[in-house]
């Protein structure tokens, strides 16, 4: 088993789980975090490399780095491994944002405990982007959610009690969606078709029609829940402003991706008939979500509620884009989680260290921070016009990417809700300016933040991480734009061919 390099995704994760378990001091733990980290990170980089290697000598299949072995075998499930360009990118994010935030959590209180929760969190995480069997991929999803009670619940602030509650009930509701799901795509299989949970073999042989219109809505909607889509997008906000630093990060970096990911990767490659007669319903609620979320971000005063209410927008515009079933579009939805991974995990990241030491989130008690601590100020200032989309960072490019895929449908009703997408762009241009104005400029509104410290060197090392991801993809987008863009000029051609 493990001579299959991807496998090693659960593996670091499960040995670092075992390190934590043995340590007895803070240094002990932050040495394992911090090794762990960079061991995925590293691993990200070699499995890029290789994959690119492969793509290079003219492989050309669906999957590559694959591996199956068997788990259940009356089911047909299976430990299925494997990875395309879209899988490796979200691969690279994870590892990434993991690592910073490992020194984001670096004076965390019960660091062992926390990390332990943490690290099951991010097995799940990377369980499921490398996993092709569907069951499979449901079992680590569901591992990277029970932790999110605990880490939300123990180590939060505010109503961390009820926020926990909110976010498992709501996410639990849409996996009862999604195992229902699950196991109609397995027992409906095309006529002539086999049953199997490998979701490459169910592309191939295809589901059942009439099935589909049945099963769609269940897998998009059980995704989707988790993207933060409207109706369903209530446990975002206060999950995100009770977590703790590390957790907002993951969750909203990493773990909503999950919900874009899984919509892209079984509702609409499984089933590309339904998708494309029920897109409509769904464009009309993510074009909800993206504008109603900035609206929401505009009448905010506490800081993690103004960046959980941006992502509500931002995920919405990467579920938005996937409906929009064209390559173009799709291409820049997976380039918009990729920058909103990073740029919302870089927002979370900095207001964290700032709450950590005025010891307030209400953006009404804070003033005049740029002179106080001019390193934390200048990153939030670069996170926030990355959210805006100003050229150069990674923002501008994943937007217009997504618009222009958009604008290429000739009907009214997909142009229309398009220009209602860019409209959320004026209105992100209003919130990230007000809190910049109102959080680091002016007079300063308390005396005592005047004696503050600006960040420590575990501090500038996370946000210095990000910031150089954001800025790498709005400066060479064509890398990006090439290793996902890649998938749907192959393995999903016939999910373009059906639609047209």
């Amino acid at each position: 088993m493990f001579s299959n390099i991807l496998i090693y995704f659960v593996v670091i994760p499960v040995l670092m789980l075992a390190g934590l378990a043995l340590t007895r001091n803070i240094k002990q733990v932050r040495a394992v975090a911090v090794v762990g980290s960079t061991a995925l990170l590293a691993l990200s980089g070699v499995v890029l490399y290789q994959f690119l290697q492969l793509r290079a000598a003219g492989n050309t299949d669906p999957m590559l780095m694959t591996g199956s072995w068997s788990w259940f075998e009356p089911l047909n499930i299976n430990l299925a491994v494997g990875v395309d360009g879209i899988s490796v990118a979200m691969l690279i994010l994870s590892s990434i944002i993991v690592f910073a935030g490992s020194f984001a959590s670096w004076t965390i209180d019960q660091p062992k405990e926390f990390f332990l929760w943490l690290v099951l969190l991010s097995t799940g995480v990377f369980g499921f982007f490398i996993s092709i069997d569907l069951f499979t991929m449901f079992m680590f999803y569901e591992v990277a959610l029970i932790p999110m009670y605990l880490l939300i619940g123990v180590w939060g602030s505010g109503k961390k009690e009820y926020s926990a509650m909110k976010l498992t009930l709501m996410l639990m509701g849409g996996s009862a969606f999604l195992l229902l799901g699950i196991l109609g795509i397995y027992y409906h299989p095309a006529e002539g078709g086999q049953y199997t949970m490998n979701l490459v073999e169910i592309a191939r042989q295809g589901v059942d029609r009439g099935w589909q219109y049945f099963l769609f809505p269940m897998t998009f909607v059980g995704f989707g829940v988790l993207g933060a889509m409207f109706p369903f997008h209530t446990w975002s906000p206060d999950g995100h402003a009770s977590a703790p630093t590390a957790v907002s990060m993951l969750h909203a970096g990493v773990l909503m991706k999950l919900g874009g990911y899984g919509c892209f990767r079984v509702a609409i490659y499984l089933m590309p008939e339904a998708a494309n007669e029920l897109a409509w319903i769904f464009l009309i609620l993510t074009g909800i979500s993206v504008v109603y979320g900035a609206f929401s971000a505009c009448v905010q005063t506490d800081l993690k509620y103004i960046n959980a209410y941006s992502s509500v927008s931002h995920c919405g515009l990467v579920l938005f884009a996937i409906l929009m079933l064209n390559s173009t579009a799709m291409t820049g939805a997976i380039m918009q989680m990729l920058s909103h991974g990073l740029m919302t995990a870089l927002f979370f990241a900095l207001i964290g260290m700032i709450y950590g030491r005025t010891h307030t989130r209400d953006i009404r008690e804070m003033g005049g921070l740029m002179k106080i601590m001019p390193f934390l100020a200048v990153g939030y200032v670069i996170a926030g016009l990355a959210s805006l989309g100003l050229p150069g960072l990674s923002g501008f490019v994943a937007e217009m990417t997504i618009f222009v895929g958009s604008f290429q449908h000739a009907d009214l009703f997909h142009r229309a809700f398009t220009i209602v997408a860019c409209c959320s762009i004026v209105i992100t241009a209003v919130y990230i300016l007000r809190v910049v104005g109102k959080l680091l400029f002016g007079g300063v509104q308390n005396e005592h933040h005047r004696e503050l410290t600006d960040a420590t060197w575990w501090e500038r090392l996370s946000v210095v991480t990000l910031i150089v991801c954001v800025a790498v993809i709005g400066c060479f987008p064509n890398f990006f734009n090439d290793l996902v863009g890649q998938p749907f000029q192959t393995t999903f051609a016939s999910i373009i061919d059906v639609i047209k």
